[in-house]
């Protein structure tokens, strides 16, 4: 049976979602349905999608497989690409295997894109909603432990940190001066951060972050951070003038991951090139691999410059209740069942 915590987080989620409702179709935003069963899944290295089998049985289509998907990324950047206004979307997103206290296998994204505008609108845009949200909840104890009380996301204005500062200021380690693994490898095992045995820069770098970092983020007041690493890039395009770090942006808030986006890249075939890198990083990672979204990429090229966003809802809706883990904001988390 649910508890009562659970069966609270039930009606607040009513409240929440009309609150987002509310604020982005005020914005001028179109909330839009995506399919959830797509035929070719996104190629984030550490993320596994769920299998779907389509089986026939009107004589239409072939067998074969189709996947749940891991965001609704690529659907909505190609309602972009047709000229669409600015598009958001809440719905429910699958990733295999992820049960922890702050993950569930099947959870609800908010998910917005802006044409004409860049990271930084995206971050505004995201700053109104929650504080818009919270609103709705207040007067509200948060409570809970390692929550705090009162205000959190209608504390304004967020704070807007760049990685290489939030490294130097919870490390001492400058990034810019430890560009490549090796290097970067041996300034954080000085400061006794076990890295293991990758001398990947990107490896490294999470082991440092994940250590020393991410838990110290957006105590009382949520943190944009922003201006990853160029390799980390992912579907961001570069900052102009400074091709060493990337417009990427995630949100965090009491030491915890929020939403993930960029301002968006719109170059084709940069955007094969990095694909097919992922493609290859699956495969030495001993994980499935599969095809490039063809259509995705053919769309690019009409993608005006625009800023996007995902948004973890069940995680926002932790921190508004206090609760300590994500399956306490779930009616049936699936924690019960695998």
């Amino acid at each position: 049976m649910p508890s009562d915590l659970q069966w609270r987080a039930a009606r607040a989620r009513v409240q929440l979602n009309a609150a987002v409702r509310s604020h982005f179709g005020g914005l001028g935003y179109l909330e839009v349905e995506t399919p959830t069963l797509v035929p070719t899944p996104g190629l984030e290295p550490h993320i596994d999608p769920f299998e779907a089998k389509f089986i026939p049985q009107t004589g239409v289509g072939a067998r074969r497989s189709l996947w749940l998907h891991t965001s609704p990324e690529y659907a909505m950047k190609r309602l972009l690409a047709e000229g669409s206004p600015p598009l958001f979307q809440l719905c429910k997103t699958y990733r295999n295997g992820e049960i922890s206290g702050t993950h569930n296998p099947e959870f609800t994204m908010l998910e917005f894109y802006r044409p004409h505008a860049d990271y930084h609108a995206i971050m505004d845009d995201l700053e109104g909603a929650l504080a818009a949200v919270e609103r709705t909840f207040l007067p509200l104890p948060r409570g809970g432990e390692g929550r705090g009380e009162g205000k959190l996301f209608s504390n304004l204005p967020y704070e807007r940190l760049t990685v290489r500062d939030a490294v130097l200021r919870h490390t001492g380690i400058d990034l810019f001066a430890h560009p490549d693994g090796p290097s970067l490898k041996k300034a954080a095992q000085a400061i006794g951060v076990h890295v293991g045995e990758s001398t990947d820069f990107d490896d490294v770098f999470f082991h440092l972050f994940l250590e020393r970092v991410e838990t110290k983020l957006g105590m009382g007041r949520p943190t944009f951070l922003i201006e990853y690493p160029a390799s980390m890039a992912s579907l961001s395009r570069l900052k102009p003038g400074d091709p060493r770090v990337a417009e990427r942006v995630e949100l965090y808030a009491e030491g915890l991951e929020l939403a993930n986006g960029f301002s968006e890249l719109t170059d084709a075939v940069e955007q094969r090139q990095r694909l097919v890198e992922e493609q290859a990083l699956r495969r030495s990672l001993g994980r499935p691999v599969f095809e490039l979204d063809e259509r995705f990429l053919e769309a690019l090229p009409k993608l005006p410059p625009s800023g996007g966003i995902a948004v973890g809802l069940d995680r926002v809706l932790m921190l508004l209740l206090g609760a300590k883990e994500i399956a306490d904001v779930l009616l049936f988390p699936a924690r019960d069942f695998c």
